[in-house]
């Protein structure tokens, strides 16, 4: 099973226990689905779309919803300014881990998520994201983030 993780605001947490992560974004082609990135060992760049969503909405709180797939659902991968291509869940993860440099990459399932999809939801530090740094590898994590607690279902 493939892990990822999507970002909602905190006020969507009730809706996630009944129904799950609904389809709501528009994919390339057009189709309702739900955006999400592999969860990988940096928490930065796993998180790293929560900078560009807080942008026009600072007083919002979100949380992170951690996503089981089957490793066989087809899902799309790419570069947010590409076209992307489809592969499978667990493509898509090995994907993403084996690129120089993440940021802007993203994950779509042309559906909604189910509840029993639904790994777990989390609490995000405030202020996360991609930070142009000289640090070297850009996989490095430099963050040292606390990761707040669950919010439970």
């Amino acid at each position: 099973m493939a892990l990822f993780v999507h970002l909602t605001p905190a006020a969507n947490t009730v809706r996630l226990r009944r129904s799950g992560v609904r389809a709501a974004g528009r994919g390339h082609g057009g189709e309702r689905g739900v955006y999400c990135f592999p969860m990988l060992p940096c928490y930065t760049l796993t998180h790293q779309w929560l900078r560009e969503l807080a942008h026009d909405d600072d007083h919002r709180r979100f949380v992170a919803v951690h996503i089981r797939l089957d490793d066989a659902q087809p899902v799309t991968v790419g570069h947010h300014a590409t076209r992307p291509r489809w592969v499978t869940a667990r493509e898509a993860v090995r994907v993403v881990r084996e690129l120089p440099d993440p940021h802007g990459w993203e994950v779509f399932v042309p559906r909604t998520v189910t509840v029993r999809e639904i790994h777990r939801v989390r609490g995000v530090a405030r202020g996360v994201g991609p930070h142009t740094t000289d640090a070297g590898d850009p996989r490095e994590c430099p963050c040292r983030v606390r990761i707040a607690e669950p919010v439970l279902l």
